[in-house]
């Protein structure tokens, strides 16, 4: 009984407090909430731009490796054909060597055969030489093909640690974000099936919990179970710093009839939103700069039918976990 008289107390001095709440208030509250809005459409786009990124440098590796076995290629072409030329260099200097020692020869003998010899030599040694600057063009070529390969190689391997640091620093987060998963679900275990729900998308946590478990029809204090779940979920929040807590309040598309401080359902889930904020700041050492409150009103349902069903599943308040994404931040902003 005194429990209950209590109950009836605090909720007066609540109701007292909340008619009190002057217009700006609420008008900084909306403020925020569209504060909050344009940063998750940011941490949406971002999330959109590293997966985008991170794709093109898979892309733009696999490209380049294609290009190195390209090149290594040719180098072993161009080094096939400076052996072959070697070889027909050698065989034309051992004929060159032939025909000097025919021409010394046959110098005393017949003129007309000495005249066709030398021309012979002559010709020899012109194609000597020609094929001399052919052996040092491909050489050229060889040279510069080893430093482009050299410059692809190194280009190459900045972007594979690139790529790994990436990887690394995502693989980081959705680990962080399983961890987190198992955690609030080992903490929250008797109320999962009983009205919460914990999924996992997009590299998020959600929190899902149904009208009945946090309020009465219409009203914004919390339940006496709501606050045990909430209690948990701010003990769970305490032991990861590493996390940023947004809190979205939703309603159904029945009007509110637009009593007290209460105009509409975007007040009402606006109201709520802040009041779970406010329980897990009071049960847990959270940092508020990690807290966002949010109303959705009746606009992000999750079954857009008119049933009492439908309504019901969307008369909810979803705790959104996402982890910091500062070493992220970084690397993109070196990129």
């Amino acid at each position: 009984m005194k429990n209950f008289l209590k109950t009836i107390i605090v909720i007066f001095f609540f109701s007292l407090w909340c008619s009190c709440v002057p217009q700006r208030k609420l008008e900084e509250e909306q403020a925020k909430r569209k504060n909050c809005d344009k940063d998750l459409a940011a941490l949406k786009i971002l999330n959109q731009e590293c997966e985008t990124k991170l794709t093109e440098a898979s892309k733009s590796l696999a490209d380049n490796l294609l290009q190195v076995s390209r090149l290594q290629k040719d180098t072993t072409m161009l080094g096939s054909s400076i052996r072959s030329f070697s070889s027909k260099y050698e065989q034309l200097n051992q004929i060159n060597e032939q025909l000097l020692d025919k021409y010394n020869r046959l110098l005393v003998g017949n003129i007309a055969d000495t005249k066709k010899i030398s021309k012979e030599l002559q010709l020899a040694q012109e194609q000597l030489l020609n094929k001399q600057d052919e052996l040092k063009q491909l050489e050229t070529q060889v040279n510069s093909q080893k430093k482009n390969l050299e410059t692809l190689t190194s280009e190459l391997a900045k972007r594979e640690a690139r790529v790994s640091e990436l990887e690394g620093i995502l693989k980081k987060k959705d680990d962080a974000v399983n961890d987190l998963k198992k955690k609030l679900s080992d903490a929250l275990f008797g109320f999962e099936g009983k009205g919460l729900t914990i999924t996992q998308k997009n590299g998020k946590v959600y929190v899902s919990m149904e009208e009945n478990l946090l309020f009465a029809s219409g009203s914004t204090s919390v339940e006496i179970k709501g606050v045990e779940a909430l209690k948990k979920v701010a003990k769970v929040l305490e032991q990861n710093p590493d996390i940023n807590v947004l809190i979205e309040g939703h309603t159904d598309d029945v009007p509110m009839a637009g009593k007290g401080d209460i105009k509409d359902n975007w007040d009402l889930s606006v109201m709520r939103a802040t009041a779970i904020v406010k329980i897990i700041s009071k049960n847990g050492s959270v940092n508020s700069r990690r807290m966002t409150a949010a109303g959705r009103g009746e606009f992000f349902p999750i079954d857009a039918s008119k049933t009492s069903e439908a309504r019901k599943k969307n008369r909810r308040t979803e705790i959104i976990l996402t982890p910091k994404l500062d070493e992220l931040f970084k690397v993109l902003e070196t990129n």
